[in-house]
């Protein structure tokens, strides 16, 4: 049997675990791709070798401050709707920060996810890791980027991207932010990317710190990173963020435990600090929340709202993009208005709802004949192998026949 075969045969006997997972896997009933929208960003077309093939967006606000955040964004999305999503050139028209975003094509990965399972491609030097490096290269070149505010983050795919980012070009960035992602390293493989998302690769800190401190010549100062995820994440586990914290505060040299705990917009943030009494990591877990951005459209940080809810960008009254830019010390706080706490949304997301016992919307994802695997086996088995070969395509982790 094949390494591809097996990997399917174990899976098929994970059945209830992905019916779950297909009710929500982009490309299924629940999660259509977002069309096209309004866009205010400016396509560059030549920035360098481009060995992973990607292409490269860019925000400008009218009052640029020499910092710069690079934007991933997740599966099936593009940089324009990610952008549009998640508020982060509105942000930077407050704040005076420009944007770089990087998009997949689909040439490189069918559902449009940027491939952080793909050891050619999360290697310093290497793949899409070094396209998005050349990016910022020519961002710096071309606007005079302050080389000590260069900051990246990313939702799902693009978060564990962006963790790639942190690990191998740790001296590129002041901080970074992990949005329902993995920690690097967490798979080399299809195999091992569909375990780390649902059943999660458990390492000591030591383990994980090591992967990052053998990514490249870089011994510190490192990154400080914000960590978010959704407690009713059904496609990249909630447990992975504790991966993750495990991963940085070991690079850090810190304890696994917090130093501080507060409340933020009616939901707990963790903070590390380091030696200095700086905070170089936090934390913020969303309980009700499934899979995607947190964002708070309604909320109005000093008379703004920061993102358009969407699919994979939940409003829960929190706009993790604003947390972000001001954990990173991008935001003037002195222009922000005082605003007394605002309690959690009461809503519960539509994702979430249909997995707890909603509108189930059908188990399998649209396409094709689902009553049979690739080897025309009937009934139950070849009904679950062919539905885990057509997530798999969705996902973005094989590739179409």
């Amino acid at each position: 049997m094949t390494g591809l075969e097996s990997t399917i045969a174990a899976l098929a006997r994970q059945r209830k675990q992905w019916e779950n997972f297909l009710r929500i896997m982009p490309g299924g009933p629940a999660a259509r791709e977002q069309p096209p929208g309004p866009s205010r960003l400016v396509e560059v077309p030549e920035f360098g070798a481009n060995p992973g093939q990607l292409r490269m967006f860019k925000y400008v606000p009218r009052k640029p401050r020499r910092s710069l955040v690079v934007v991933l964004h997740g599966c099936t999305q593009t940089a324009a709707s990610y952008d549009l999503g998640a508020g982060w050139s509105t942000l930077a028209d407050r704040y005076g920060f420009l944007l770089l975003l990087p998009e997949q094509r689909r040439e490189n990965n069918p559902k449009t996810c940027f491939n952080w399972f793909r050891e050619s491609d999360i290697v310093r030097g290497g793949g899409e890791a070094a396209s998005i490096r050349q990016m910022i290269t020519r961002m710096a070149a071309d606007h005079d980027i302050d080389p000590r505010r260069i900051f990246i983050t990313g939702l799902s795919a693009g978060g564990a991207m962006a963790a790639v980012m942190l690990a191998t070009y740790p001296e590129v960035f002041a901080g970074g932010a992990i949005i329902a992602g993995l920690p690097y390293r967490s798979a080399t493989s299809v195999r091992q990317a569909l375990e780390s998302m649902f059943q999660v690769r458990v390492r000591t800190p030591a383990e994980w710190g090591d992967l990052v401190r053998a990514a490249s010549p870089h011994r510190g100062p490192w990154p400080k990173v914000s960590i978010w995820q959704g407690g009713a994440d059904r496609v990249v586990r909630p447990k992975n963020a504790e991966e993750l914290l495990k991963q940085w505060t070991d690079v850090h040299g810190l304890s696994t435990r917090p130093d501080r705990t507060e409340t933020v917009d009616g939901y707990p943030r963790h903070v590390w600090l380091d030696g200095r009494g700086e905070e170089v990591i936090e934390s913020y877990m969303i309980p009700l929340m499934a899979h995607g951005t947190p964002i708070a459209a309604a909320d109005a940080h000093a008379g703004e709202s920061y993102g358009v809810p969407g699919e994979y960008l939940i409003e829960v009254g929190i706009s993790s993009s604003y947390h972000i830019a001001r954990f990173w010390g991008l935001v003037d706080t002195r222009r922000d208005a005082v605003r007394p706490p605002r309690a959690p949304a009461a809503t519960m997301p539509r994702q979430q709802a249909d997995l707890e016992g909603g509108s189930t919307g059908g188990a399998l994802p649209s396409g094709g004949d689902a009553g049979a695997g690739r080897d025309g086996r009937g009934g139950l088995a070849g009904m679950v192998e062919g539905s885990i070969r057509k997530a798999l395509t969705a996902a973005g982790l094989m590739r179409r026949r």
